[in-house]
């Protein structure tokens, strides 16, 4: 397929006339004039109200503030990534909020996401709350989730969810502040409908299966403990609320990089699959994340970064298709580390991942 817009990256696969998004991206639909759902949540971006919906935010913290009384005010998931930094920020400096920064450690930290985590929790000066899981689950968690769900990472999908809502339930706290909105990619919600936030949650965004289908092959029920997503009796119980900055706060990943490496000096890296250096810099397996992803849908972490520069108005969509294609298909280093830590064969992998394409995927062959 080639167009006026440049050549596609798979001329077999239908692509949003506007952005570099194909079919294969799972819950994309497109309208009558073939524009797909994500572009058209980023329409409606663009005609929201941010300042009414910043005065919403506020008061939403001030009811959580005075609920708090001399408890944390919220729970602030953070990896050291772009987002979780600038949740700090807009909450400590901006709303002077006391939050408990928690962090669900994947193990597969890269030296300059360790150093981002530690510098904004330095920086902005607040308590924190770390889980890290051993070494030998991870290796087998990982192993097992090429099968259960077709990529490596079901351990960290899983855990970055249900454990900081375990510390909400154990410590009291009753409000959680996450950060980009899932309406951002728009293919699962948009800015008029929202993911409802609930039990299953990170289910329906990213895990896709509970713990009980990750138990066997050498993984115990016991193992799985910190995995485990409260039950909606449990989480109506505690008075537990999620809400996303990015559903109050215009969200721009650009404009959020340069702001923190200049407020406190937060730091880029070399990121395998993509031309850019900031998403997932903190996690040395993102790039297998992503080639897994292309080996079963035909689009990597660039397609990612290029469609949303489009859509931005940064990059042409023919200028987008051709950095796709550039960067997609590189094989990242850090597969041998996942064929090592899990025993896999590479051709086992990429087998496993081409036998899961399922409906327009299987159009790649």
């Amino acid at each position: 397929m080639s167009s006026e817009n440049g050549d596609v990256p798979f001329p077999q696969l239908r692509y949003c006339v506007r952005c570099c998004l194909p079919e294969t991206v799972e819950g994309i639909r497109f309208d009558e004039r073939g524009i797909c759902t994500g572009c058209n949540s980023s329409e409606q971006k663009m005609k929201i109200d941010w300042a009414e919906r910043e005065k919403a935010l506020r008061g939403k913290l001030e009811h959580y503030k005075q609920l708090a009384g001399d408890n944390y005010h919220c729970i602030v998931p953070i990896s050291g990534g772009k987002d979780s930094c600038f949740q700090l920020y807009v909450l400590t400096r901006i709303y002077g909020i006391r939050p408990l920064a928690v962090t669900f450690s994947h193990t597969w930290y890269s030296e300059t996401g360790r150093y981002n985590l530690q510098n904004a929790l330095e920086k902005f000066d607040v308590d924190h709350i770390m889980y890290t899981p051993k070494r030998s689950l991870v290796n087998r968690l990982a192993r097992k989730s090429l099968y259960a769900i077709g990529d490596a990472c079901w351990h960290c999908h899983t855990g970055v969810g249900a454990f900081p809502l375990q510390i909400a339930r154990r410590f009291g706290i009753r409000l959680l502040v996450w950060g980009e909105s899932a309406a951002e990619n728009g293919t699962k919600a948009d800015y008029q409908n929202p993911v409802k936030f609930d039990e299953n949650y990170f289910l329906r965004i990213s895990s896709k299966v509970g713990t009980d289908a990750m138990v066997g092959d050498g993984i115990e029920a016991g193992e799985l403990r910190m995995f485990r997503y409260p039950t909606s009796d449990e989480m109506r119980e505690a008075g537990i609320e999620g809400i996303h900055l990015g559903d109050y706060v215009f969200w721009d990943d650009e404009r959020f990089v340069e702001f923190l490496k200049k407020e406190i000096d937060w730091r880029e890296d070399h990121v395998e699959g993509t031309y850019k250096g900031y998403k997932s810099v903190e996690c040395r397996m993102a790039g297998v994340h992503d080639y897994m992803k292309f080996m079963k849908r035909g689009f990597g972490r660039a397609t990612d970064h290029a469609t949303r520069d489009v859509r931005a108005g940064i990059l042409t969509q023919a200028e987008g298709f051709d950095l796709a294609r550039r960067h997609d298909a590189e094989r990242p280093g850090a597969m041998d580390m996942y064929t090592e830590l899990t025993g896999l064969d590479e051709s086992e992998v990429i087998r496993e991942l081409k036998a899961q394409r399922k409906g327009a995927a299987r159009k790649l062959g």
